[in-house]
């Protein structure tokens, strides 16, 4: 069985295609014995799999195993439904983004990184900020425009927000491993919230969290600007920012947008006053040749 080109609706491949064939893995709070792989098999009914087979179980300690199950599940995909959050700006090199850097910004763009809370995993923030990079890509680090603070591990959010402010920083990054409990969501919401709260409304650094338990689609209920998600390269994260910060619909676009309209808008005050100061000038002058007549 082939798949038919262009289809919107899927099914799982295992052996052949679309036989919804599906591995998933999962613990238990039991000790491996065969009562262990009947309550495993068991779940895995309960979640659709049938037929269901555990192809692998290892114990962990005494009271717990772990387990791969191996079956079948029934539904169908319909790829014409899903909701992703799309790239939204152009994929730009290392050159191209310090020349966007230096004709919009015409300044160094400053970046400030960290792992906040209690989250000591510094690899995913090094991989974006440190110039060895990820991936064959260069990290910040490489960029000539682009001034990086590496905070690392464990930095409290108040140290966070005041580090941004004596390095003015335009962006903060913000990279959590740690997820148990929610506490990437805890510690995004925290960090959000300190940086509207220290910073005037309009002035925030663009926020920009990630990290592989995220969900992009959820920057605006956690307070960022954006999200970015497991897999992410240097090069994604730099054409971000210049998009953001430097590119025409951007913060920096914006200003000077603002500082077009302020200037055309004094322009045409001043021609205002001119043409006024004119007609009055006509005005008196043709009151004086009445007086003199």
């Amino acid at each position: 069985m082939t798949p038919t080109p262009g289809a919107t609706v899927v099914r799982p491949y295992g052996d052949t295609t679309g036989d919804g064939m599906v591995q998933l893995s999962f613990t238990l709070p039991v000790g491996l014995d065969k009562r262990a792989e009947g309550a495993a098999l068991q779940l895995a009914h309960k979640m659709g799999l049938d037929p269901a087979m555990v192809v692998h179980a290892k114990p962990i300690g005494d009271t717990f195993t772990f387990f791969v199950v191996y079956g079948r599940v029934h539904h169908l995909v319909d790829l014409s439904q899903v909701e992703v959050v799309e790239r939204e700006f152009p994929l730009l090199s290392a050159k191209e983004v310090n020349a966007v850097i230096r004709e919009r910004l015409r300044r160094p763009l400053v970046v400030l990184g960290a792992c906040i809370g209690t989250d000591a995993h510094t690899v995913g923030i090094d991989a974006i900020l440190n110039i060895k990079g990820f991936a064959g890509e260069k990290g910040l680090e490489y960029y000539k425009e682009i001034t990086v603070v590496n905070l690392g591990a464990q930095v409290p959010v108040p140290e966070l927000v005041a580090r941004a402010r004596v390095e003015n920083a335009d962006a903060v990054l913000v990279s959590q491993v740690v997820s148990q409990r929610e506490a990437h969501l805890r510690n995004t919401t925290e960090m959000s919230a300190a940086f509207r709260e220290a910073y005037p409304a309009g002035h925030v650094p663009l926020l920009v969290v990630g990290g592989p338990r995220f969900d992009e689609s959820m920057a605006a209920e956690l307070g960022v600007d954006r999200i970015f998600g497991r897999g992410t390269t240097p090069r994604e994260v730099a054409s971000y920012l210049v998009h953001a910060l430097a590119g025409p619909a951007g913060r920096a676009g914006s200003a000077e947008r603002a500082g077009r309209a302020g200037s055309a808008e004094r322009a045409g005050r001043a021609g205002s006053a001119e043409r006024a100061g004119r007609a009055g000038s006509a005005g008196s002058a043709e009151q004086k040749s009445r007086r003199s007549a």
